[in-house]
């Protein structure tokens, strides 16, 4: 498997891995996270253009996608419940989608990732059992609650090499 930069002529495959990615959600108890087509296609596009949209290959295939950046992510800045394990800068995964199940693709991005930057920061919905068990398995600590822009809660997660 390998890690690579999106590119405009993925966007079709990505959109179809999301959209089965909600199927997957709403199948296994967390129908309530991507909701109405999220991510959308221009948010997709977006993250393409401004090059946080990774794909991971797996023998010439798409086999998940997700958001990479190392910055400051808005919805960080206020924890409830908990505490960060440290104020030092970060990397920030999003939106990991795969395209087949129990593969380690999920793992093999998070681990791109961590190697990327030293200290990643991640979170997820309470019942996206199937990405907490990821997390963890990681070596993630879990470490409190964030507020997304809607409002909504998800649970968040430190590493720290």
């Amino acid at each position: 498997m390998e890690i690579r930069k999106a590119k405009t002529q993925d966007l079709e495959t990505i959109i179809s891995i999301y959209d089965k990615a909600r199927e997957f959600m709403t199948q296994t108890g967390n129908g309530g996270q991507w909701k109405n087509g999220y991510p959308t296609r221009e948010l997709l596009q977006q993250d393409i253009q401004e090059g946080t949209c990774y794909i991971c290959e797996d023998e010439g295939h798409i086999s998940g996608v997700f958001c990479f950046f190392v910055g400051e992510e808005p919805t960080y800045q206020k924890i409830y419940k908990g505490e960060w394990l440290n104020n030092k800068p970060y990397g920030v995964i999003h939106r990991i989608a795969v395209a087949k199940h129990n593969k380690g693709v999920a793992s093999f991005c998070i681990q791109w990732g961590l190697k990327q930057h030293p200290s990643m920061k991640i979170d997820t919905h309470q019942n996206n059992i199937p990405m907490q068990k990821t997390i963890l398995k990681n070596g993630f600590t879990y470490c409190g609650i964030i507020h997304k822009e809607d409002g909504t809660t998800r649970l968040a997660y430190q590493k720290t090499i």
